[in-house]
């Protein structure tokens, strides 16, 4: 299955797109935006494997979105739903893998479909990378090498071996994403990944990890759950 982002300023052609696509057996989590720039935070706070754009939308339009996506290292898919007959050749120069006219018909989005996951199929696997904004820089970053996130109110700050990054998504949000890939709530205020956990230490009143050199306390609602996924992981004789 494939998760998507559907984005026209028009909210109608959102939610027919997003209906059509919802009665497919091979979408999975269907995102919907009403601007280009709710598009962009869509793939920040999500892994999307493709985008269903229209052409012409306020401010940033389908195009400038593709413009900005090829500059990724790992880019989801793009194909164009559009009523505009005139912008196909450069929706292909940068790289689109459809070009749907509107009004839709649902055999030709299902085409569509099939195209998408044909190449998400033959892709290698990606490592999932993350948007961050830095000095007015955007950057993007390979979840793998985050090793802990800390809590700071309605933001989050994501730590690596060398950096820190402030992002505006709240700790809860990011537990609920990342739990399937190894992230682990340790505390109110730190989410973990484990596969960077150092050290363990589990005396009584005190108990914390050590991550990347920096000791991390754990709470004791969070204890029972951690000492059941290092248990998970301890090698035993056959």
């Amino acid at each position: 299955m494939i998760n998507v982002v559907v984005a026209d300023d028009e909210l109608p052609a959102v939610e027919e797109i997003a209906f059509l696509l919802s009665q497919d057996s091979r979408i999975g989590k269907i995102h919907r935006a009403t601007s280009g720039a709710a598009a962009l935070k869509a793939l920040e706070e999500n892994a999307v494997d493709a985008l269903f754009l229209d052409i012409h939308m306020p401010a940033l339009s389908g195009l400038d979105i593709a413009r900005v996506i090829s500059r990724f290292t790992n880019p989801p898919l793009i194909g164009f739903v559009t009523a505009d007959e005139d912008q196909a050749l450069q929706a292909f120069e940068l790289a689109a893998i459809d070009y749907v006219l509107k009004p839709i018909r649902p055999q030709r989005l299902a085409e569509s479909v099939r195209r998408i996951c044909e190449l998400v199929e033959e892709s290698p696997a990606k490592p999932e990378m993350i948007t961050v904004d830095q000095g007015g820089i955007t950057k993007l970053i390979p979840r793998a090498d985050i090793a802990y996130v800390q809590a700071q109110g309605d933001y989050a700050r994501l730590h690596t071996k060398d950096s820190s990054y402030l992002i505006r998504v709240p700790l809860n949000d990011l537990e609920q994403q990342w739990g399937e890939s190894g992230f682990v709530r340790i505390h109110r205020s730190y989410l973990v990944c484990m596969e960077k956990i150092e050290t363990v230490r589990l005396q009584t009143g005190k108990a914390a990890v050590v991550v990347n050199g920096t000791e991390l306390p754990i709470s004791r609602r969070a204890l029972p759950y951690l000492r059941e996924r290092l248990a998970a992981n301890r090698v035993r004789p056959l």
